[in-house]
């Protein structure tokens, strides 16, 4: 018994040290950091991206750098200590340097956030070449605070952390800005990224939080794959047994082709449940479901298996077979014939196509160090660091489209900065119409004018926007001033021209602010003749005359209503007078015409029976007839 828990160490030990074995590699991933004052410290310092928390990929965050003067490992609650972060109203935001050692990476994030810092920087205690600052291995106490890490943290060499730590204690401010810009390289408008995974859902609280994940992200990764924005590949690791042990029992529980492709144990007990080479086979099984739906074009089809897999064939109810399997590709329409002829025969002693592939991928190329964590994801070739969540994940893959070029996934809430919400992100707003310039994406806030029904509106978006074109007048008036009276509504709204805001006629004003009834009466402007009466109204007046006077508004003057409807007699006679002449001359020119036409039909008649005419035939002579 002892033998074999011993054979079972030294398997699972060599299982782990042998990925990449050949040319194995480790890169770190960076981000910019550059020290803003003060002048002795100032320039641009490496810092390594931490394996947890949420790396604002694809923006930069400015900040002042405290060292606590206790708990300066930050292994211990700051409260303890009487000590909190909080950033003040107008400030920068605040980071904390704490020093290595003594308690994990994420231990020592944790307890900064709790305190209310923005991020962190960890100084190494050894002079060495960055490393990255990665998760410990989850247990229960453990992965109550990875999961909730958000703030960003580096780890930064133990020379520049001096420098910083001389210079706060020198009172002078160290301002920093942390920048993950250029994290991800964006050479073209397509981002490529790849996630290492596995089938195995009992390995405990990384794999509940992979397949959570993958449940989460699977609507955004399909509609980055579906638009043509992103090509994505799954991946799965796979180690080989040693020659030395692969007609061992434990060799060939947990591999396949005979040794050749291996995965530990997923309950960790050789003589119980599900085996290796049962997770090797599904993991060999997704592959296979990737490359027959991306030969159909359906790329995207991989993530609908992987999830209902999840659910419909979990190992705790014992589904975790290829009958559960085959159902669910089935249930995709994917041929299954296609996906059992990719996968080959597990128990050949032969190289198995796919999984070699698999294998030699593991191994680093060009920017990218070896795979040698699970879950790992790679975007544009450069591994990503923080944490495995949604909205985290999808930054940092809208980070690698060129800025503007990004698809409108990358601008949804679950990206957004929320910079906005405090203090309108210093943008312009108009209140009143509950419009803002401020627009919060995945690179942090931006100050535009904004587009409203198809009006754009002009300005710098910081201070200033205003509605430009037709349609103004619309929205909020234009800004103008206007109000309702009496059941009538007056704006000093102008839709046209240069000119703005006019108070319309009846008022005078600014237009904007206010405009003012002029009393037209008391005023002189109207209604001045001797006869006229008149009383002002809002915005307008009204003139009445005495007598039976009648009163013309244009000219500002009163005339007789009797000399009007004389006028208006002799105008009708006149009318009818004409009508009646126009009417006479034309019967005369009709009856001249018929007369003339009646004429000349007689005369032609008379003619043609003595001089017949070249068009006409011979008129018959009735005389001579009767004569012979």
């Amino acid at each position: 018994m002892e033998l074999r828990r011993l054979l079972h160490v030294v398997l699972s030990f060599w299982l782990l040290l042998c990925i990449g074995c050949s040319d194995g590699r480790f890169v770190v991933e960076k981000n910019s950091l550059t020290v803003t004052s003060p002048e002795k410290i100032k320039g641009t310092y490496d810092s390594a991206i931490g394996n947890f928390g949420i790396p604002q990929y694809g923006g930069s965050m400015a900040g002042t750098v405290v060292y606590p003067k206790d708990n300066q490992k930050g292994c211990k609650a700051f409260d303890e200590f009487s000590i909190s972060f909080p950033s003040k109203p107008g400030s920068l935001p605040t980071f904390v340097l704490v020093d290595r050692g003594d308690c994990f990476f994420a231990l020592k994030v944790w307890n900064v956030q709790k305190a209310g810092a923005s991020a962190v920087l960890v100084a190494d205690d050894i002079e060495e070449a960055l490393i990255t600052m990665d998760t410990p291995e989850e247990d229960s106490s453990s992965s109550k605070y990875i999961e909730n890490i958000t703030i960003p943290s580096a780890l930064i060499q133990k020379s520049f952390g001096e420098a910083l730590k001389k210079a706060i204690s020198g009172t002078d401010m160290v301002n920093v800005n942390l920048d993950w810009r250029e994290s991800v390289p964006h050479p073209d408008d397509r981002v490529e990224y790849e996630l290492w995974t596995n089938s195995n859902d009992e390995c405990g609280v990384k794999c509940d939080m992979l397949m959570e994940f993958v449940k989460d992200f699977k609507g955004a990764a399909q509609i980055l794959e579906k638009g043509g924005y992103t090509q994505f590949t799954p991946h799965y690791i796979t180690w080989y047994c040693p020659q030395a042990f692969t007609i061992s029992k434990q060799c060939k529980s947990q591999c396949i082709n005979h040794g050749r492709y291996c995965a530990p144990d997923p309950e960790q007990d050789f003589s119980s449940g599900y085996e290796g080479k049962d997770v090797v086979i599904e993991n060999l099984r997704q592959l296979c479901v990737f490359k027959v739906a991306n030969e159909s074009n359906k790329s995207w089809l991989w993530w609908d298996y992987v999830t209902d897999f999840q659910i419909r064939c979990p190992m705790k109810e014992k589904k975790y077979n290829k009958e559960c399997a085959d159902a669910v590709i089935k249930s995709l329409g994917l041929d299954s014939k296609k996906v059992e002829k990719c996968m080959g025969d597990p128990n050949v002693d032969a190289d198995n196509p796919v999984l070699k592939e698999e294998q030699d991928a593991q191994v680093g190329k060009g920017s990218r160090g070896d795979v040698t964590i699970l879950p790992t994801l790679v975007v544009n070739n450069r591994q990503y660091r923080g944490k495995l969540a949604k909205g985290a994940v999808l930054k940092a893959i809208c980070s690698g489209f060129e800025e503007t070029t990004e698809p409108a996934v990358c601008l949804s809430g679950d990206v957004e900065t929320n910079e906005c919400l405090d203090n309108n992100g210093g943008c312009w707003q108009d209140k009143a119409a509950n419009l803002t310039a401020c627009k919060d994406t995945f690179r942090g806030r931006v100050c535009e004018c904004p587009l409203v029904d198809g009006l754009q509106f002009k300005g710098d978006g910081y201070s200033h926007c205003e509605a430009s074109g037709p349609g103004r007048c619309n929205i909020n008036n234009g800004g103008c001033w206007h109000k309702s009276q009496d059941g009538h509504t007056y704006s000093a709204c102008v839709d046209t021209g240069d000119v703005k805001c006019q108070c319309p006629p009846g008022f005078r004003g600014d237009g904007i602010n206010n405009c003012e009834d002029i009393d037209e009466c008391k005023e002189k402007k109207a209604c001045q003749c001797p006869e006229c009466s008149c009383k002002d109204t809002w915005g307008s007046y009204e003139c009445t005359c005495s007598g039976d006077l009648l009163y013309i508004r244009d000219h500002d003057t009163c005339i007789s209503k009797s000399g009007t409807e004389v006028k208006s007699a002799w105008a009708a006679v006149w009318v009818i007078l004409i009508g009646l002449a126009m009417a006479s001359g034309g019967a005369y020119l009709v009856y001249k015409y018929r007369l003339r036409s009646y004429m000349d039909s007689e005369i032609r008649a008379i003619m043609a029976q003595y001089m017949p005419l070249d068009s006409q035939s011979e008129v018959p002579n009735h005389v001579s007839e009767d004569r012979a």
